[in-house]
């Protein structure tokens, strides 16, 4: 078993090399092949045996992975653990380059989701995403994975000189106020097609050969260890690639269960999940009929299954923050490293219940595992996640769980190191259940 510490350090190492969802996958991609997982094709017919080891990917940012069980579905359901891939940041728009002050070359960029604006001001920024190369093929054209891994972009704040006001509240601007600075042009020449040439170059391809991209800015700068014991987490994109990776980790690890055990990686929650890779689509649904139709089992087999099957989703919940105490819930107020935290909702906003919540906390205390509940002051709205839109096409009991975070949505988050590990142990024990 790695150290609490060593499992941290690698968490790190995956949210770093995981700029976009599409490098995310790339990721769980080797995680998974190392540990002789099979890639299935949605188009072929997938032929599966009891203890093997399976995962599909749609549209490059969703993965969805699973080891069958020795018993078939409808007779002991699926244990499920749902995640996402993608984090808010900003995503750079197609004919990027706007010249000003005839020199300062800027990128034209549209924001994802809900990140923390003023957290992106002044650090050097990569570019990283998905670029889609000109082929024979119209219906199939070829795609690259790129990351220009270097500080090539910043969106500059401006001075506190010029804007007295800014300590005391400065909205900003989405269009205007954080468009990234990418460098000094002598002429309009060099403006015209500036990215595509970037692109170009850390593909070694040609320019004329890149139709279209999805491209995004993240941070430079990879997280760390931080705290006086080093307890705790400082990284981008904790908000989930930390369920993620602990998830991936536990289904990696399993041999031969006796109950169908899938790992469920969405893209887009940060958006509302309405893609053809997000929780709000069939892909779940679609995978769990296939697993059994691969089985010589049915339709009926499926309700069957499903009606014995448990979701857990695994998304980062708020900790207490040690300067706004005010804002966490008079009596549910968890702490990081204090254990895993049950999400609950009166609206419905979490899928946890007093019944789906009581089983994974007796799951987590037979692991050894701490559990903490968390819910929203009631005078405040929170946020959402992928367990109810997931439930509305499964329709099983699921739970919605996550450990504490502060900064949420920040360019940089932070989490505890006992809280990931203990977030991997929990997983693993629903697991074998």
């Amino acid at each position: 078993m790695k150290t609490a510490r060593k499992f941290a350090e690698e968490l790190i190492d995956f949210c770093y090399q995981s700029p976009t969802a599409y490098h995310a996958v790339d990721q769980i991609k080797d995680i998974l092949e190392k540990k002789r997982f099979v890639e299935l094709d949605e188009i072929e017919s997938w032929k599966l045996k009891a203890g093997g080891k399976y995962y599909f990917t749609r549209n490059d940012s969703g993965l969805i992975a699973f080891v069958v069980g020795s018993e078939k579905p409808e007779k002991t359901g699926f244990r499920i653990v749902g995640a996402h891939t993608d984090s808010p940041g900003f995503r750079i728009k197609p004919a990027p380059e706007m010249l000003a002050e005839g020199r300062y070359l800027r990128l034209n960029t549209e924001v994802y989701g809900g990140p923390i604006l003023n957290t992106w001001l002044d650090r050097p920024l990569g570019i990283a995403g998905r670029v889609v190369i000109a082929d024979k093929k119209p219906m199939q054209p070829e795609k690259m994975l790129v990351n220009i891994n270097k500080p090539v972009c910043v969106i500059p704040n401006v001075s506190v000189h010029m804007n007295p006001d800014i300590n005391s509240g400065y909205t900003l601007n989405k269009q205007s106020d954080t468009l990234p600075f990418l460098g000094l042009v002598k002429d309009r020449l060099e403006e015209k097609n500036f990215l595509l040439r970037l692109l170009a170059a850390e593909l070694k391809i040609k320019t004329e050969d890149i139709i279209d991209f999805d491209l995004f800015l993240y941070d430079y700068a990879k997280g760390c260890l931080a705290g006086a014991a080093s307890e705790l987490i400082s990284a981008g994109r904790i908000d989930d690639l930390e369920a993620v990776h602990a998830g991936i980790c536990a289904l990696s690890e399993l041999e031969k269960p006796k109950v169908t055990c899938v790992m469920a990686c969405f893209d887009n929650e940060e958006v509302g999940s309405s893609t053809q890779q997000g929780a709000d689509s069939q892909i779940l649904l679609g995978a769990l009929e296939r697993i059994l139709l691969a089985q010589k089992s049915g339709r009926e087999e499926l309700f069957r299954a499903l009606s014995l099957s448990f979701l857990v989703s695994a998304d980062g919940a708020h900790a207490v923050h040690p300067n706004l105490g005010q804002k966490c819930d008079p009596t549910s107020r968890p702490t990081l490293n204090g254990g895993v935290a049950i999400k609950m909702s009166a609206s419905k906003s979490y899928t946890s219940d007093g019944y789906s919540a009581a089983i994974f906390a007796k799951i987590c205390e037979k692991a050894g595992v701490r559990t903490q509940r968390f819910v929203n002051r009631s005078d405040m709205r929170g946020g959402s996640t992928i367990g109810p839109i997931s439930a509305t096409h499964v329709s099983i009991n699921s739970v919605d769980v996550g450990i504490p975070m502060l900064a949420m949505h920040s360019i940089r988050e932070l989490c505890g190191v006992e809280d990931h590990a203990a977030m991997f142990t929990a997983l693993t024990s629903f697991y074998h259940q």
